[in-house]
């Protein structure tokens, strides 16, 4: 499992706008190959700043499978306009996870 990450700075006054048209885009990151999930969080301190976590089975199914589709053009159209610097995408694979017990 690789965990993509992605911190968003969308422009200000734009996160309703943001959001409503992250929906949308949420159905066409969810149909892709090797899509697990994905969740999209606000920064309670700069509402500005969003947290996007998505896991996919393999990093070539986001690298490759998604940014190199079709889909992701439409993606793009929905999403690249909001977001002011540019949001850098890193991987991560998990070394440590902890639940607590009930």
């Amino acid at each position: 499992m690789v965990l993509e990450v992605a911190m968003l700075m969308v422009k200000n006054e734009l996160e309703q706008a943001f959001e409503t048209s992250f929906r949308q885009a949420s159905l066409l990151i969810a149909s892709m190959p090797g899509y697990e999930s994905h969740e999209l969080h606000q920064c309670l301190e700069v509402p500005r700043k969003y947290l996007l976590l998505v896991k996919w089975n393999t990093l070539e199914d986001h690298t490759i499978g998604f940014r190199q589709s079709s889909i992701y053009q439409t993606w793009k159209q929905l999403l690249h306009h909001f977001y002011d610097p540019f949001p850098v995408v890193e991987h991560f694979i998990e070394v440590v996870s902890c639940k607590r017990q009930e």
